[in-house]
């Protein structure tokens, strides 16, 4: 059974194991103002605290995933510089939460994703991506810088040359290249496009939760630790798990030739 849950600018669509959330400024082409960051958190604080919730996605309602800061808000003059860096660190905030979460969280980008749209959607674990959709980094192209942890993660998925190359030139990218060049797991095409997320997020809903934290927050790390202390951090993450439900139910499923049944415990 699925509950839903609306709030100002997102949407909360929840069907065990897995929560949809979904930025819903369509007439705006989902672009960020303060309160959908802020709605954003309070629908990722939910399913952090939902022992039932394995798997986060983020999509975009009508034709955009999110492009970036809503130029108007901005344009308005409202906000003073202190103002105006508030709201930058929450944007950084929503990205760093992203990142960190615990539970692997897939951005599901089915149409425009650009500048904020774009940091959020590479802080995800797993960035899938439409066909006809584009995703690019414009921030430079209009005078401005990229935030929401970019310049880290960016180079760590397309590599040096190519984060240079979309930071510099705020070129916009199709789902195609996405794929080609690392910065999205896989690109379907529009048709299909929701059928083959809920496929993917099943898929990662079905692995043992404890081991998938240890795996994220493993792979997340700076690995400033250098190939010795990753050594004893996957040391103690097995040790860990080996103490638990998911440990022997594993085991137990290898030898019966069936498919485990995980709880998280």
């Amino acid at each position: 059974m699925m509950s839903v849950k609306t709030l100002e600018t997102v949407i909360c669509a929840t069907k065990n194991p897995i929560v949809e959330i979904m930025f819903n400024r369509p007439h705006r082409l989902n672009a960020v103002v303060e309160q959908l960051y802020k709605d954003v958190l309070t629908c990722l604080d939910n399913a952090e605290q939902n022992d039932d919730i394995r798997v986060i996605v983020l999509r975009g309602e009508g034709r955009a995933f999110c492009v970036g800061a809503d130029m108007k808000e901005h344009d308005s003059g409202e906000r003073n510089l202190d103002q105006k860096r508030d709201y930058l660190s929450l944007a950084n905030e929503v990205c760093q939460r992203l990142f960190e979460c615990e539970k692997p969280i897939i951005a599901a980008v089915n149409g425009y994703a650009l500048g904020a749209g774009a940091e959020m959607a590479i802080a995800a674990d797993f960035l899938l991506i439409a066909e006809s959709a584009q995703i690019g980094f414009p921030e430079i192209s209009i005078g401005t810088f990229v935030g929401g942890g970019v310049s880290y993660v960016l180079p760590r998925l397309v590599g040096l040359a190519q984060a240079r190359r979309l930071i510099f030139t705020g070129e916009r990218i199709s789902g195609e290249e996405a794929k080609n060049i690392g910065l999205a797991v896989d690109v379907f095409s529009d048709e299909a496009f929701a059928e083959k997320v809920n496929v993917f997020a099943n898929l990662i809903a079905s692995k043992a939760p404890l081991s998938m934290k240890f795996a994220k927050k493993q792979l997340n790390s700076p690995k400033a630790e250098g190939f010795r202390g990753c050594l004893d951090c996957e040391l103690d993450n097995i040790v860990s798990c080996m103490q638990t439900d998911d440990w022997q139910e594993g085991v137990d499923a290898f030898a019966e030739k069936r498919e485990p049944i995980f709880t998280g415990k």
